[in-house]
């Protein structure tokens, strides 16, 4: 085997285990809310009441809960495979930051909702798959980085449509606010962490020029 042969072997078999440790914690998340609904459904109880409660004490724990809950099993359909998705895409991009922002986006989403939300119990964990699809597009978008355009337009892609879950009334008996509220976290988060995690490659003739323009500045003083 030749060495370009096994350095290819040798970055293949990296690369699958990124992706394999990147499915560690979206698969846990997804078997806790498909966990919480089987035991709802087992024992005929409903966990709604542990959803977010705006502006009220009683509401407080579903900043932390209320995406584990769902109101039935369409509920739970629709969330799941685009939080599988976009949470193995966080953590295998951007797998520097990725924890951390998977923990703001499912806390800061939760409390914009307690805040803004109207008078409702709100629960799912659709403000959370806004807010990773908002940050994985912003994000590749502000670092201007091939790789991660190239993921931002396949968030468009397959998900463009959710767009639409952010505005009233569009969509019955669905809380927009958590939509709307995630969406606008991820964008936060998004430049928050530009200078975090994966950068835009710097190339030699970039780096040239760039001296240039320097010289061509300290030239004209």
């Amino acid at each position: 085997m030749s060495t370009s042969d096994s350095e290819i072997n040798n970055e293949a078999a990296f690369y699958r285990k990124k992706l394999l440790l990147s499915t560690v914690i979206p698969i846990i998340v997804v078997f806790l809310i498909w966990l919480v609904k089987i035991i709802e459904i087992l024992f005929g109880i409903g966990f709604s009441y542990l959803g977010i409660h705006p502006l009220s004490s009683d509401g407080l724990a579903g900043i932390i809960l209320s995406p584990l809950i769902h109101a039935d099993f369409n509920h739970l359909f629709n969330n799941t495979l685009p939080l599988f998705f976009l949470s193995v895409a966080l953590f295998f991009f951007y797998s520097e930051v990725a924890l951390r922002v998977f923990i703001l986006t499912w806390v800061l989403s939760g409390i914009l909702v307690w805040i803004a939300g109207r008078e409702a119990w709100h629960i799912g964990a659709s403000g959370v798959v806004y807010g990773l699809a908002s940050f994985l597009f912003f994000s590749g978008i502000i670092r201007k980085y091939f790789r991660l355009i190239a993921l931002s337009l396949l968030i468009v892609f397959l998900y463009g449509s959710m767009v639409w879950g952010i505005f009233p009334g569009v969509y019955r008996n669905v809380s927009w606010e958590s939509h709307m509220l995630g969406f606008f976290a991820g964008i936060a988060l998004a430049v928050w962490y530009r200078k975090e995690g994966p950068q835009a490659p710097v190339y030699e003739w970039m780096e040239e020029e760039e001296e240039e323009k320097e010289e061509e500045v300290r030239g004209e003083r």
